[in-house]
């Protein structure tokens, strides 16, 4: 035992020492690549950090970061105002939904302009769609129909204009706000998608599977009872009275403030039993302190974003096209920091709107609970990037298509999905056809491991090598769907392949190969150690 402890330390120590020489090459050749060709990338501005340009190529980044001072006084005004009218008239929750909504309108107003029209009609047709044909047979069909077309229509025509609709309306498309609605409008479909199902299965109790009961099961729960308690109610939870299905609830549900423009997404059923019952009673888990902490990590996050798009420039090689006179160790670097970028990103984006939502008074899903450099394989990477969205298609693709039973059939419906949710694209279409690709031998692999039983100290060993080995090709194939999705295209991948196997790019190819082996046996130890403090 104390042999097998010390070997542990010394293999950890190495490991260890592999990880941050790893990170001092990358660092280095980042940092030289971003400078000799700054001249030469788009979407660099003048910065703020030692006079150092600062790339905002990316447009949901640089819209962000822009209007983050309005965003935070939109915040102040509403928060402020909600929870002193609560405290004031002592509002339950059905007056504050009537309070949130009212301000929800009032917020979509500043940011859509005059296109709230769109909106408000295409979700009032939703809603009566459900009350009219909840109960027959071919509702489902009819509702992801609708709401599919409505998605890809929005995409087609830029989420329309009022000239579309006679040049005597066309003076409104003058009054459009500072964001497109048919981008925001993404997270409504899911919503509406929810509502609709919800209020369907709420109206056939003996329904041929348990919602609850499915969804409970497909959480990893990370600290016991309290956080399947959680997932529970955030995206199951229990039915709602049928009373709640009513329009003022379900606008507010699509509409609220705080989780409109990037969720994390609830269920309808979350919303009647943990939001509308936190408009009554706000929030207890979270202390005022606690909630102070997050929004000082969050604030830090932000200075470590700043000082990655003033000295990094990593997504701005992705978006001017220079990733072919590079090589391809320096393609891959690019690769590995657009990926770390994205996932930044993303992190500071979910988490200012539920930091919004914590402080008035209504907790939900952490949508980035892991790093996204703690990830070796991709179930887990998926449950950890955008673990909300994950969550909703779990309860209404994945179960509804039949589950574990057909899960090698089911994973291309929901990745086409989610690549048609998210922009018409070929190359995101490219990006869910390669992640399904390399999730279906994952999944059969994992289904064989579940059955295999280390008998001996040897077995155990040379498990953990074949496990570390399949992690190394997971991070691989992840790393060329990405690079296919958010870098170099699909038409780049037979490039970098042809590339790779050439005599220069052999060894890359071998050193990238072993450096995710490596940080694959690394995170088993940060696992180990985090089953240990449990």
């Amino acid at each position: 035992m104390a042999m097998g402890f010390s070997w542990k330390l010394w293999e950890l120590a190495f490991l260890v020492i592999y990880a941050l020489a790893f990170y001092a090459l990358v660092i280095q050749r980042s940092l030289q690549l971003s400078h000799e060709n700054s001249r030469r990338l788009f979407g660099l501005r003048p910065g703020w950090i030692l006079g150092h340009l600062n790339d905002v190529s990316d447009s949901q980044w640089r819209n962000f970061r822009g209007n983050l001072p309005i965003l935070m006084l939109v915040f102040g005004i509403f928060t402020s105002m909600a929870n002193t009218i609560r405290h004031y008239y002592h509002l339950r929750a059905r007056g504050m939904s009537l309070i949130w909504s009212f301000m929800s309108l009032c917020y979509l107003s500043y940011l859509h302009g005059a296109c709230v029209v769109f909106i408000l009609l295409i979700v009032a047709m939703n809603f009566f769609l459900v009350k009219i044909f909840a109960k027959t047979r071919y509702f489902v069909y009819m509702l992801w129909i609708f709401n599919i077309a409505v998605l890809l229509l929005n995409r087609i025509y830029e989420g329309y204009s009022f000239s579309l609709f006679g040049a005597n309306l066309a003076f409104l498309d003058y009054y459009r706000g500072t964001f497109r609605w048919h981008i925001c409008f993404n997270l409504v479909i899911l919503r509406m998608i929810s509502f609709g199902l919800d209020y369907h299965w709420s109206l056939y109790q003996d329904s041929r599977f348990d919602q609850k009961k499915h969804i409970q099961g497909c959480y990893i729960c990370r600290s016991g009872k309290v956080a399947t308690l959680l997932y529970s109610l955030n995206m199951a939870g229990e039915e709602c009275p049928i009373d709640n299905y009513s329009f003022n609830i379900y606008l507010s549900y699509l509409i609220y403030a705080p989780l409109y423009i990037a969720g994390p997404i609830v269920s309808f059923n979350a919303l009647c039993n943990t939001v509308m019952l936190q408009l009554d009673i706000p929030q207890k888990n979270l202390s005022v302190g606690q909630i102070a902490w997050y929004g000082f990590r969050w604030a830090m996050s932000l200075f470590l974003m700043e000082i990655l798009t003033h000295f990094f420039y990593y997504n701005s090689f992705a978006s001017s096209g220079l990733w072919r006179i590079l090589s391809p160790l320096e393609i891959f670097i690019i690769g590995y920091g657009v990926i770390n970028f994205m996932w930044l990103k993303f992190y500071l984006i979910w988490r200012f709107f539920r930091i919004w939502s914590l402080i008035g008074g209504v907790e939900t899903l952490e949508n980035m609970p892991r790093c996204v450099n703690n990830c070796y394989d991709l179930e887990s990477f998926w449950k950890s990037w955008h673990a909300s969205f994950n969550k909703w298609l779990v309860r209404y693709m994945y179960i509804p298509l039949g589950g574990s039973q057909r899960k090698l059939l089911n994973v291309w419906v929901i990745f086409t999905f989610v690549a048609l949710w998210h922009d018409l694209e070929w190359k995101l279409i490219c990006w869910a056809w390669l992640t399904c690709i390399f999730l279906i031998p994952e999944i059969v692999i994992k289904s064989a491991a579940k059955a295999f039983q280390a008998r001996s100290a040897l077995g155990a060993f040379i498990f953990r090598e074949l496990s570390a080995v399949a992690g190394a090709v997971t991070i691989t194939c992840l790393m060329v769907a990405n690079l296919a999705g958010y870098v170099i295209g699909p038409t780049g991948i037979n490039w970098l392949i042809t590339r790779l196997l050439q005599k220069d790019g052999l060894h890359v190819l071998f050193g990238i190969f072993t450096s995710f082996y490596i940080g694959t046996k690394l995170m088993f130890h940060v696992r180990d150690a985090k089953q240990k403090s449990w």
